[in-house]
């Protein structure tokens, strides 16, 4: 019996490869409209990492650096007076499954989370040179696109922070809309989303 199971997996593993529709490897230009429809279906409701409690606070993602990564932004206090708003570099992750629909149709279907990883800034000499270079983990933000639940919030978007030290919180409640929204409204070139400071999401739109 020990020596049947793995067979047994790979079979099912092959089936189910079988019956997904292979549209990651394609480009946008190679795909149908029915195509795009079947992956946005597919990836905004059988795909979601967002995970919540029964109170409605959203539990902090787990493996989200295996996602797929699309740029790090860094306002530095050197460069803003000593007092930036933003002084740690934003690392930033996409679910896969949310990139794959964005790549092909340029929209962040329902159920995309960004996770923004903040990193505070080590030191600014290295063998290289002067500059900003990563020091220690400090912070963990995530935006996720959820019609039925932020039916009310601009852009059906709701803004979390699991704090800006560590440990980190294992909850969060979603942010009063007026913390992140009218900022990300207001600037962010697509749908509420920073794409003008992340070249993996610009490179990706120019395919489109």
């Amino acid at each position: 019996m020990l020596l049947q199971r793995p067979h047994m997996f790979v079979l099912i593993a092959v089936a189910g490869a079988m019956l997904m529709p292979a549209f990651s490897d394609r480009l946008p230009s190679q795909l149908s409209a029915a195509d795009k429809g079947k992956m946005a279906m597919t990836s905004s409701s059988s795909m979601r990492p967002a995970r919540f409690l029964a109170n409605g606070q959203l539990l902090r993602p787990t493996g989200y650096r295996r996602w797929i990564y699309v740029g790090t932004p860094l306002t530095p206090n050197d460069m803003n007076n000593g007092k930036a708003a933003f002084p740690e570099f934003h690392s930033v992750y996409i679910h896969p499954a949310a990139f794959d629909v964005y790549r092909t149709t340029g929209e962040f279907p329902d159920g995309t989370m960004l996770v923004k990883e903040l990193v505070n800034v080590g030191t600014k000499d290295a063998t290289s040179g002067h500059g900003y270079f990563m020091g220690e983990f400090s912070g963990l933000e995530v935006l996720l696109k959820d019609r039925s639940r932020f039916k009310d919030q601009p852009g059906n978007w709701g803004f979390f922070s699991f704090g800006h030290e560590y440990p980190l919180k294992k909850t969060a409640t979603i942010q009063p809309t007026a913390n992140c929204s009218q900022c990300h409204g207001d600037a962010a070139d697509e749908d509420f989303v920073f794409t003008q400071y992340y070249p993996v999401l610009r490179a990706t739109r120019k395919q489109l």
